[in-house]
C-alpha cells in the first residue's frame, strides 16, 4: 500500500472521530498556512546544502559530509512523534531502506524533538536509520522550513494532550514544514518534497525514483 493510500486511510478515520468544528479548524489553518507559501524559500533542487552535525537517537553525532562520502543522502524532515501522519511516513521510508541502501544511500530523519523523544520515536516505530535531534531548529531554519503553529492549533493540540515543552524543552511552538530531500555527494539537492499541508508526504517510491537517477 503506498503512503498516500495509508495517509487517505487514516483520514477518514480522523473524519468519523473527530467533532465538525474540531476538523474545520484544522481545514482552515492549514489552507491559511498553505497560503503563506513558506516553501517558496525553502532550499530547493540545484541549491547546496551546507554542512551540518546533529545528534542521533543514540546520542551519536552524525554529519552530512561523512554521510556523503559513502553515497547520496535522503533528508526527512518531521514535526514530531506525536503527529501521526509523520509515523505513518517514517515506517513506509523504512520499508524502503533496503532498496535505499542497494542504491548507496543513506537514509536520515530530523526533527526538533528532545533526544530521549527522538530515542522514543526510533523505538516506537522499529526504525533501521537514524533519527536526529535539531533541537532549537537550526538546521530546520537553514533549509528554510521553518513556520509558527497557529494559537489555534497551539490550544487544540495542548487539549489533546500533547505536551510541547516535553517534546521540544520550550513552548515556542516552532516546526519544520514535512520536507524530503535527496543530496548528492556534492551536496546539491537532486530531489526535494516540501509541503505546507502536513497530510501531504514525500513517497518513498519517488524518492527511490530520484536515487536511481543519481545512477544514470
Amino acid at each position: 500500500m503506498s503512503l498516500k493510500a495509508q495517509i487517505d486511510a487514516y483520514n477518514v478515520q480522523k473524519e468519523a472521530n473527530l467533532p465538525t468544528e474540531v476538523l474545520a479548524l484544522m481545514n482552515t489553518t492549514n489552507e491559511e498556512l498553505i497560503a503563506q507559501h513558506i516553501r517558496d524559500n525553502a532550499l530547493q533542487v540545484g541549491q547546496k546544502v551546507k554542512n551540518f552535525s546533529l545528534l542521533n537517537h543514540r546520542g551519536e553525532s552524525t554529519e552530512l559530509a561523512t554521510l556523503l562520502t559513502q553515497g547520496p543522502v535522503i533528508v526527512s524532515f518531521y514535526r514530531g512523534a506525536w503527529c501521526p501522519y509523520c509515523n505513518l511516513e517514517l515506517k513506509a521510508l523504512n520499508d524502503y531502506l533496503p532498496q535505499f541502501k542497494a542504491k548507496n544511500a543513506q537514509l536520515i530523519a530530523i526533527s526538533p524533538q528532545l533526544p530521549d523523544e527522538t530515542l522514543s520515536t526510533a523505538q516506537k516505530n522499529a526504525l533501521e536509520f537514524d533519527v536526529l535531534s535539531d533541537v532549537s531548529n537550526t538546521i530546520a531554519s537553514q533549509f528554510g522550513l521553518l513556520f509558527t503553529l497557529d494559537e489555534r492549533i497551539q490550544k487544540l493540540y495542548t487539549g489533546f494532550g500533547i505536551d510541547f515543552e516535553h517534546y521540544y524543552g520550550d513552548k515556542s511552538f516552532k516546526l519544520p514544514l514535512p520536507a524530503t530531500y535527496v543530496i548528492n555527494q556534492n551536496g546539491i539537492i537532486t530531489y526535494a518534497f516540501i509541503s505546507e499541508d502536513y497530510t501531504l508526504r514525500a513517497e518513498p517510491e519517488h524518492v527511490l525514483a530520484a536515487l536511481q537517477l543519481e545512477n544514470i
